[in-house]
């Protein structure tokens, strides 16, 4: 079945922000209902076919897919401090750097410092690599990061035993339970 105009557009305005709500107040929907219309209509076969050959004509477009993920996350795991810096431990100009290096920063700060020794401190925030191999786990599915979690019982069955608790009294004469 062909989508309707509004349709169309919920379409196009939830691949902006993939808010449902926001999409459908932007589409034209009424806003007292467009949180019940944003989740009826991702629910639609339709809308969440077209959203999904949205998301492709745009991922084709800008040249990103998972391969290209999977690329950079592996140039950022492989990034190495030594690649910016010079031999006396310095860094070097930023315009040597390599472009990973330059591209994925979160940072850099400089202090300069003007007491008794006049000093220049330097500090860059690079990525988080333990979220960034999270990430490149996910993405080949070694799940080296996902928690096990033992739903089996002592007795090795999947049947939940009841846990016995004794409650005991205590005896306010001397404190000691009875």
């Amino acid at each position: 079945m062909a989508l309707n105009d509004k349709q169309e557009m919920f379409c196009r305005e939830y691949l902006v922000d993939l808010n449902a709500t926001q999409a459908a107040i932007r589409a034209g929907y009424s806003e007292k209902t467009a949180r019940a219309t944003g989740c009826e209509n991702l629910t639609k076969p339709n809308i969440a076919e077209r959203i999904i050959q949205l998301k492709q004509e745009r991922n084709e477009q800008v040249g990103i897919d998972a391969a290209y993920v999977l690329k950079r996350l592996a140039e950022i795991d492989q990034m190495d401090v030594a690649d910016i810096l010079l031999e006396n431990g310095e860094l070097k100009p930023i315009k040597d750097w390599p472009k990973v290096w330059r591209t994925t920063l979160s940072g850099i700060d400089v202090v300069e410092s003007s007491g008794d020794v006049p000093s220049l401190l330097k500090k860059i925030k690079w990525p988080d690599k333990v979220k960034n191999l999270e990430l490149l786990g996910k993405h080949i599915d070694v799940s080296a990061f996902k928690e096990m979690v033992d739903h089996k019982s002592s007795d090795g069955s999947m049947t939940p035993k009841p846990t016995t608790i004794r409650l005991v009294g205590v005896d306010p004469a001397n404190g000691k339970s009875s």
